[in-house]
């Protein structure tokens, strides 16, 4: 499917396409949003970055200040779930960064990634700090919709040609995504923290 912000179209792939890439990648950024909370997917990403991780990626994740509905709610799913404090990052210290992912994956974010706020001076997110995913070489969006955030504005993000949508709640389909990476490499051992 074509990318056209006007139409509406954008490109939506599945969670076999989805973990193919994170297979291939070498450096992959996850970036959780309000919908890695509302899924409870914490403990899913985690098991996610494990096994990345022991198959030799390397992996981020950046959290944005204002992510979640209160600062540090990411931060503490994330270390409830088991997330090494090394491997998340504030969005500050990945800036400037982003062109050495090859994969970003964002799950349940949406105005904190979106470049309407540096790219549009119209808009009403413009200058707020993001994270400027969609400078990686891939982008998976991990969401229910392409329906607005909080701020209920239009991602473009969403209809970038080098980003891949794939819909659904985020706990099903980060599980679903894992199955599939498993099943690319072949049996692996998942490495503990």
């Amino acid at each position: 499917v074509a990318c056209d912000v006007e139409r509406g179209e954008c490109f939506v792939c599945d969670e076999p396409e989805a973990a193919s890439a994170l297979v291939k990648a070498k450096r992959v950024l996850i970036v959780p949003g309000y919908g890695l909370a509302v899924a409870k997917a914490q403990y899913a990403i985690a098991d996610l970055i494990s096994l990345l991780n022991a198959n030799g990626k390397e992996v981020l994740v950046a959290v944005h200040p204002v992510a979640g509905r209160m600062p540090g709610q990411l931060n503490v799913l994330l270390a409830e779930a088991g997330v090494p404090y090394d491997v998340v990052k504030e969005m500050e210290e990945l800036e400037g960064e982003m062109d050495k992912f090859d994969v970003s994956l964002v799950v349940g974010a949406n105005d904190t990634v979106n470049p309407s706020a540096v790219e549009d001076p119209d808009s009403e997110l413009a200058g707020m700090p993001v994270i400027e995913v969609w400078k990686s070489g891939t982008v998976i969006v991990v969401k229910r919709s392409l329906g607005g955030g909080y701020a209920d504005v239009e991602n473009p993000l969403f209809f970038n040609p080098n980003t891949n949508m794939v819909l659904g709640d985020a706990k099903c389909v980060i599980d679903e995504m894992k199955g599939h990476v498993l099943e690319q490499l072949g049996p692996q051992c998942i490495k503990t923290w």
